[in-house]
């Protein structure tokens, strides 16, 4: 059993801003990342899904965590993702995050191909942790099927802690379904679990999840921290229900231009809705129509 948790509470994975060039604009990135630390937030995952990490190159993504750590963020808050297609830059990605301290990393699996065996997902995690060698690395797996259909099963999740306990040490489930993280949390007790959207937050605390990684907390992080500090008073369940049905509001729409949207209008920087391809910004409709909304629930971005 674990003694040391390096991540527990709520995590955002962290929007990634970028210039009129399309070209990553660290200013900003690493301003954003020093708000949400402000805001509560646990720790940063940065380079997921949300990120738009697979639109980055392996020498961007390094370029951007320098840049947060000469930026004065600690790198124990970080989790970067560093899984890739290419072993290559699954290994480079992971081998530069633990020279610089970070946390631990979120590793998706290669998912180009399919359909792949456990055999073959496994022997891709094994050769990067062989290759990295080093004993300060902490993995934490990253479960999106909806996104990239390759996933890891039960199976491969027991072979992996079995095999590395001291360095496959947790898991995002992004899957979206609530009864394969439970699953999970009841398998593996002291495997530290976070369900991918805070919808599942109150429900994964219960169970014995370590908290939650969820996209919104780039814009309502401090509400979704409230309820983790205080899930066990009898205010969790309203605290739930408010902050899940913010979430539906923004999921109605695509959720990295929307996120990007909402930043852009509250803090009256249009800089910041902006995408790359293959990603499109909101239209101009969906853009009001979002807008209005947050602001019918007098939705407001903390200082």
């Amino acid at each position: 059993m674990k003694t040391v948790k390096p991540f527990a509470g709520v995590l955002a994975p962290v929007l990634t801003p970028f210039k009129k060039d399309l070209a990553p604009d660290r200013e900003r990135f690493v301003a954003h990342c020093l708000w949400l630390l402000e805001q509560g937030i646990a720790g940063l995952a940065v380079f997921g899904t949300t990120s738009e990490a697979n639109s980055l190159s392996a020498e961007e993504r390094m370029d951007l965590l320098d840049a947060l750590i000469a930026g004065g963020i600690r790198p124990e808050l970080l989790m970067p993702g560093t899984g890739c297609c290419a072993l290559t830059d699954t290994m480079r990605l992971t081998a530069h995050a633990v020279r610089n301290g970070c946390g631990g990393v979120l590793m998706l699996p290669p998912f180009y191909y399919k359909p792949v065996s456990d055999d073959g997902l496994f022997a891709h995690v094994a050769e990067v942790i062989e290759r990295v060698g080093d004993t300060r690395l902490r993995i934490y797996l990253y479960h999106i099927p909806p996104v990239a259909v390759v996933g890891y099963s039960l199976d491969l999740m027991e072979r992996l802690i079995k095999e590395y306990p001291s360095v496959v040490i947790g898991l995002k489930d992004s899957s979206g379904n609530w009864k394969n993280t439970e699953a999970i949390l009841k398998r593996f007790p002291g495997f530290d679990v976070f369900p991918g959207s805070e919808v599942f937050l109150l429900s994964a605390l219960r169970a014995g999840g370590m908290g939650c990684i969820t996209a919104t907390a780039n814009v309502n992080g401090m509400a979704v921290r409230d309820l983790y500090d205080r899930w066990r008073t009898p205010e969790a369940d309203r605290l739930q229900d408010e902050i899940t049905k913010l979430r539906k509001i923004i999921e109605a729409y695509p959720m990295i231009p929307a996120l990007k949207q909402i930043l852009a209008h509250f803090r009256n920087d249009p800089a910041w809705a902006a995408v790359r391809p293959p990603l499109v910004r909101l239209t101009r409709t969906d853009a009001q129509a979002l807008i209005a909304a947050l602001e019918q629930k007098k939705f407001a971005l903390a200082a």
